[in-house]
């Protein structure tokens, strides 16, 4: 398709393989709310299996616990949309793909689900690598696939940025 009808997550995509491609690293993602989202838009890149192994989807908090080592303490204490549970999705994702830096999203999309402390819109990232983890909160606006869009979108800004710096 010509580059004025690719989605901008596709430049941001492509760009960070470039860069992680540079640095000889790779890639993964933790996903809940966007449902494999960040893993398209990262496939969508020709080449991609370069510095792209592997990514999770776990929508259920049984998934999260099972495949990415969350602990259901924390899931209890803290429910699935919290800094808590990204920071231990984006560890464990980076664990088991032998990743070098991972990427960890969960909210409420919506429509349903919202609650006054954590309203639809509500997502929480992470970013884990060698160095550690960074956390970020975001109030997204819009629609269910409005607010999707968005948490790749942030996501890959995140991982492009710790695969710069």
């Amino acid at each position: 398709m010509p580059d004025s009808d690719l989605p901008p997550t596709f430049e941001l995509a492509a760009t960070l393989g470039a860069q992680l491609l540079a640095r000889g690293w790779r890639v993964t993602c933790a996903e809940s709310c966007t449902g494999g989202g960040i893993a398209a838009a990262i496939t969508d890149v020709a080449g991609s299996s370069h510095w792209f192994e592997t990514g999770f989807v776990t929508y259920a908090n049984g998934a999260k616990e099972r495949l990415l080592g969350v602990s259901a303490s924390t899931l209890a204490l803290s429910g699935a949309v919290s800094e808590a549970v990204v920071r231990e999705m984006a560890q464990g994702a980076l664990r088991q793909a032998g990743a070098d830096i991972a990427v960890a999203v969960s909210g409420v999309a919506g429509p349903d689900g919202g609650s006054a402390e954590k309203p639809v819109g509500t997502v929480w990232l992470a970013w884990a690598s060698a160095n550690g983890v960074e956390t970020r909160l975001c109030q997204f606006s819009g629609d269910r696939a409005a607010v999707r869009r968005q948490a790749v979108q942030v996501a890959l800004e995140g991982l492009l940025r710790c695969a710069q710096g």
